[in-house]
């Protein structure tokens, strides 16, 4: 468990008001979606005017953007649990995998808008910013997962995972590239086919699916080299 320091004053009142507005978009996610939220409407609920939400977020899609990290909290909080037996960096790479499909296909349109959408601002900016307002929500996992959690480029996420594979021995330096791009197609096929309607798994199912795919193509070309037992 990492040690919060207490925020100033200023902080305070800060995250104080950006929780106001940050609880009515996502209230009218839940009740009207994503499409509908508004900046008046998010102004209104919050019991403020629409200048107001203006000093504190960039845009809308700022707005929106935290709103809907909060979603990522449970994931956040039980990714450290899921992997913690793990016996090495392909096995993690494979939890971890599982674990994310899992909750995003319980909400695939926070995902898709999380990792797939396009936004003025760098999303990696917005990450630090959301976490440095609210660091409680980062407070119980890992050391070698937050640099992870960090990271919203499902590209530079997912080929460090594989990297960590690599320098254990389990794939060759060659089939980084191919195995990352590969994992992500199946990855954000599926999360689109569920927000289309073009399937009608359960996120059980979706998982399931999806891990196959992974699993198979990742040990096609897995090394009898691996350095660890």
């Amino acid at each position: 468990m990492k040690k919060l320091i207490r925020p100033d004053k200023k902080t305070i009142q800060k995250r104080r008001i950006m929780s106001y507005f940050i609880e009515a978009a996502t209230q009218i996610i839940e009740e009207d979606g994503i499409e509908n939220v508004t900046i008046r409407k998010v102004a209104d609920i919050a019991g403020y005017n629409s200048a107001t939400l203006y000093n504190y977020f960039e845009n809308l899609d700022h707005l929106i953007f935290f709103a809907q990290l909060k979603h990522l909290k449970i994931y956040v909080v039980h990714l450290g649990d899921y992997i913690k037996d793990a016996k090495n960096a392909l096995d993690k790479y494979f939890l971890i995998w599982e674990f994310f499909c899992y909750h995003s296909f319980q909400e695939p349109l926070v995902y898709h808008t999380l990792f797939f959408k396009e936004f003025k601002k760098p999303l990696r900016d917005m990450m630090q910013e959301y976490y440095t307002l609210f660091p409680e929500e980062l407070e119980w996992i890992s050391e070698d997962i937050e640099p992870m959690i960090m990271n919203q480029d499902l590209y530079k996420r997912n080929l460090s995972l594989l990297v960590n594979c690599m320098k254990e021995g389990f794939l060759q330096e060659s089939v980084l590239e191919e195995l990352n791009e590969m994992s992500l197609l199946v990855y954000q096929g599926m999360v689109e086919r569920m927000l289309t309607n073009q399937a009608d798994y359960t996120p059980k199912e979706a998982t399931r699916r999806t891990m196959t795919y992974i699993k198979k193509y990742t040990l096609m070309h897995k090394t009898n080299e691996n350095v660890t037992t």
